[in-house]
C-alpha cells in the first residue's frame, strides 16, 4: 500500500488553496470616440449591460446586481464652480459607494448656466477659453481634480464610509483626449495591485469612453484615472503636446463589502503554514 507523508499531503493542499486565486479571464474592455456623443452611446450602452443593464440609483441595496451612474448634473450649486465638492459627496450626501482622491487640491465640478454666482459654464471660471473647448456627454456638468490630472476612486457599501467594497467594472466618458496615451484607467486589488489598465481613444475636440469589465472573480478595489497630462489652470491652453482632459458621466458596478477572512479560514490557513513550515526545516535538517 502507498503512504503519503503529512508534508506531501499539505503541499499539495498548500497549491490547490493559493492557486485558484492568481488565476484571470480576459477582461471585457469597450471603448468608443467620435465628435459627439452619438458617437459614443452605443459603446455606453453596451458597458451598462455588461455590468447587468439596471441603474440601482441613490442609495438603497446593496444589490446582487446592476450598476451606479454619476453624470454630475444633479450636484447643487453650493458643491460647484466656483466652489469645490467634497471627495466623500457620493457616499455621503448622494449615496453612491464612491470616494475620490487626488494629489491635487481637491476637486471641482462645472457650473450651470444661470448658477446664482454667475460663475461661467465648462470652467470657464478657471480659464475663459475652456467653455469653448469641452463639450458634456449629459448637460451642463462636467468634472476634474485640481492641481492634478490625476483621480484616484475608492469604492465603499453605499452610505457607509467605513466598510470598503469591490466592483466588477468601471467606465467612464472624458472630452477632449487629443493624445493616445495621456488619459487612462488603472484598475487596482485591495492589496492597490494592478489588475489591468486601458487607454482612453482621442477625439480631439470630441467625446471618448473607456470601461472595462472582469468576470472571473476580481475585484476592483480601486480605479486611478488619469485626465491628459496638466491640470487646470489660468493661462494653462489645450494644444500641441499639452492635453488638458475633462470627465463627465461615470459608470461602475454595484459596490460589494469585501467579504472578511471567516475564523475558520484563517486557522486553516495559519495551520497549513506552520505544517508547511515544519516541512521545509526536516527537509533542510536532511539536507
Amino acid at each position: 500500500m502507498k503512504t503519503f507523508s503529512l508534508c506531501s499531503i499539505s503541499a499539495a493542499t498548500l497549491v490547490l488553496t493559493i492557486t485558484p486565486i492568481r488565476l484571470h479571464a480576459l477582461p471585457v474592455a469597450r471603448f468608443a470616440a467620435g465628435a459627439d456623443a452619438s458617437a459614443i452611446q452605443g459603446a455606453v450602452n453596451g458597458f451598462r449591460s455588461d455590468l447587468g443593464g439596471v441603474n440601482n440609483g441613490v442609495g438603497g441595496g446593496p444589490f446582487s446586481s446592476g450598476f451606479r451612474t454619476i453624470n454630475w448634473d444633479g450636484v447643487p450649486d453650493t458643491q460647484a464652480a466656483p466652489n469645490n465638492m467634497a471627495g466623500n459627496f457620493f457616499n455621503l450626501t448622494s449615496p453612491r459607494g464612491i470616494v475620490f482622491g487626488t494629489p491635487g487640491s481637491g476637486f471641482q465640478v462645472s457650473a450651470n448656466s444661470g448658477n446664482p454666482l454667475g460663475a461661467p459654464v465648462r470652467f470657464g471660471n478657471i480659464d475663459p477659453s475652456y467653455s469653448s473647448t469641452f463639450q458634456t456627454f449629459s448637460a451642463q456638468r462636467l468634472f476634474t481634480a485640481l492641481g492634478s490630472p490625476e483621480v484616484d476612486i475608492n469604492f465603499f457599501v453605499p452610505g457607509d464610509s467605513t466598510t470598503p467594497a469591490y466592483v466588477h467594472g468601471f467606465g467612464a466618458v472624458f472630452t477632449d483626449v487629443d493624445l493616445d496615451d495621456s488619459a487612462s484607467l488603472e484598475f487596482l486589488d485591495a492589496n492597490n495591485n494592478s489588475l489591468y489598465t486601458l487607454f482612453v481613444p482621442p477625439a480631439d475636440n470630441g467625446l471618448s469612453f473607456a470601461g472595462v469589465t472582469f468576470d472571473a472573480g476580481e475585484q476592483v478595489a480601486r480605479v486611478r484615472i488619469l485626465s491628459g497630462n496638466t491640470a487646470l489652470g489660468s493661462g494653462v491652453l489645450d494644444g500641441g503636446q499639452r492635453d488638458l482632459v475633462l470627465m463627465d458621466d461615470f459608470f461602475y458596478g454595484e459596490p460589494i463589502a469585501v467579504p472578511e477572512a471567516s475564523p475558520a479560514t484563517i486557522l486553516l490557513t495559519s495551520g497549513l503554514g506552520l505544517v508547511a513550515l515544519r516541512c521545509f526545516r526536516r527537509s533542510r535538517a536532511r539536507a
